[in-house]
């Protein structure tokens, strides 16, 4: 098939978006398709569109579906689109009522979705290769704190919690991520200057972000929401266990009983459970290991391989008179 993989993903971009199209557009040239991955449709032929981002990618789906009213059409919601629900993130549900298939990221964002639209809504957990890297650091504790600074993000949450620690904490925080607004860049500048325990690099090239993350004793999530995030998935791929906002995009990845949780936008609590974990208190970080190492394989890349697999045999008989390019 000629598919084409359209949302808001310049090139290269390391954003989460970004990751994700081209992920999913080498998974399906590896299963034999043509792919190209486009932020505007092109007003060329394809028989199948997969649209990332609902709302982002609205002109492109109303114009495919006027040039091609047969051919089927996958729309993969992120969360921004789920959270805090669909309205709010501006999806003109006539746009789902038109897909073919729909995608969530991890089973809670089911749950987002009128429940005429679940029978055709597919979770597809995001993958990653086994990460290896160096051994952590032994005269400090690592965090890696992987996020572009946006709001949603709540970036520095962290940085205040680790002010909050006790003197005697070795914890340290490296932050890699972008930022879009220079307010925000000077704030983390001022912090990674004032804040011993904070370290700014900015944005990195994809390696070297998640060779950060693969030395590290923790990664923290601080985001008020999320679809189902791809640092989560790399966290599991590079074995490192996870603090995180109790939100639904986190507990549908990791489970409801799982230890690592805090509330959205609650400093001290997330100072506890660093604290917590760094000592091993009450076996917390050993808790952590296990229950991250457990949910190592949900991360399989041969199993988004064949969810997607699945997912395009199920799409294109539902549009049965549709031909296909010739």
């Amino acid at each position: 098939m000629r598919i084409l993989v359209a949302g808001p993903v310049p090139a290269a971009s390391d954003y989460g978006n970004g990751v994700t199209a081209r992920r999913w557009a080498q998974l399906l040239r590896d299963l034999g398709h043509e792919v190209r991955v486009v932020r505007d449709y092109d007003g060329e032929r394809y028989d199948l569109l997969v649209a990332l981002h609902a709302r982002k990618s609205e002109a492109a789906i109303r114009a495919f579906s006027a040039d091609w009213p047969e051919a089927p059409i996958v729309v993969a919601l992120t969360g921004t689109d789920l959270y805090p629900d669909l309205v709010a993130g501006g999806v003109d549900l006539s746009l789902l009522e038109r897909a073919a298939r729909i995608v969530v990221l991890q089973p809670q964002g089911l749950l987002q979705l009128p429940p005429e639209l679940r029978s055709r809504t597919r979770v597809i957990t995001q993958s990653m290769p086994p990460i290896d890297g160096e051994e952590p650091a032994e005269d400090r504790f690592e965090i890696a704190f992987l996020a572009h600074a946006r709001p949603v993000k709540d970036p520095l949450r962290l940085s205040e919690a680790v002010r909050a620690l006790p003197s005697s904490s070795r914890i340290t925080v490296t932050h890699v991520g972008g930022v879009r607004e220079d307010d925000i860049g000077d704030r983390l500048r001022a912090e990674s200057i004032e804040n011993p325990r904070y370290g700014w690099l900015g944005p990195l090239p994809r390696p070297e972000a998640l060779a950060v993350l693969a030395r590290s004793r923790l990664l923290v999530l601080t985001s008020l929401h999320e679809g189902g995030a791809n640092v989560v998935t790399e966290a599991l791929a590079a074995g490192v266990p996870i603090v995180s906002t109790r939100i639904p995009g986190s507990v549908g990845l990791l489970g409801e009983d799982y230890a690592g949780y805090f509330p959205v936008g609650d400093t001290a609590a997330l100072a506890a459970v660093l604290d917590a974990a760094e000592h091993d208190r009450d076996g917390l970080y050993t808790r952590l290991r296990w229950q991250c190492a457990a949910r190592r394989a949900s991360v399989d890349p041969g199993r988004e391989t064949e969810a997607w697999e699945r997912l395009l045999a199920e799409a294109i008989p539902v549009n049965a008179g549709y031909k296909g390019v010739r």
